[in-house]
């Protein structure tokens, strides 16, 4: 099998334990629901991966490689202020978590209960959030270069979007939600309070209190 033939199986035989996982839970997952899932021999999966921890370790690096890949992409349009930006960031992080929400639950609970010493997980989960907080403090170094953000403290600014993505996975995985996109206005105008615009004055009060209006 060529070398682009055998990457692509492997992506899809990722996405389709994913979904086993998803769908199982880690524990009850097995290499044969895999195998059946990727419509493929156990042998055959056994040529991709030790173990059902070694398939989850690789799913979870391609599910977090992916959001990086869009977010990055996203960084680079230049028809976008430095604000738009982090505002569309936000919305595509809440929307892939929102469709991933049954994995999320997946993981936080191999994290908690089934493997909590695990070195290999924690490491890819900490690379990729550390690679996601360089781009969004590359957005703000951007933004208050061009006087479009005010002078604000970077580190502060990121572990602000943190907080909030890690508010969203609350509320996903623990309170059961449905859908997340009713917090998404208050997310928004938060990451505006970082901007340098002025905000939109008031409607003026007429000087008569408005008692007259209409009189």
């Amino acid at each position: 099998m060529q070398r682009s033939e055998h990457n692509e199986k492997l992506d899809e035989t990722l996405k389709e334990a994913l979904d086993v996982f998803e769908e199982e839970g880690f524990e009850n997952t097995t290499f044969q629901k895999i195998a059946d899932r990727a419509k493929i021999t156990r042998t055959s999966l056994y040529q991709y991966f030790k173990n059902k921890l070694d398939i989850f370790h690789f799913g979870i690096k391609i599910f977090m490689k992916d959001i990086e890949n869009t977010i990055t992409e996203l960084s680079k349009e230049s028809s976008l202020s430095s604000t738009e930006k982090l505002i569309k960031l936000m919305d595509i992080i809440m929307e892939t978590l929102e469709k991933n929400k049954k994995l999320l639950s997946v993981i936080l609970d191999f994290l908690v209960n089934i493997h909590k010493d695990t070195d290999e997980l924690n490491y890819h989960i900490r690379r990729r959030t550390i690679r996601l907080r360089h781009i969004i403090a590359g957005i703000i170094i951007d933004g208050i270069r061009s006087g479009e953000l005010r002078q604000i403290d970077i580190r502060a600014a990121g572990d602000m979007f943190f907080a909030l993505i890690e508010s969203v996975i609350f509320e996903l995985v623990l309170f059961k939600r449905t859908s997340v996109r009713p917090l998404f206005p208050s997310f928004e105008a938060s990451i505006r309070l970082l901007s340098n615009t002025p905000p939109c004055p008031p409607n003026p009060v007429p000087k008569d209190g408005g008692e007259n209006q209409g009189s």
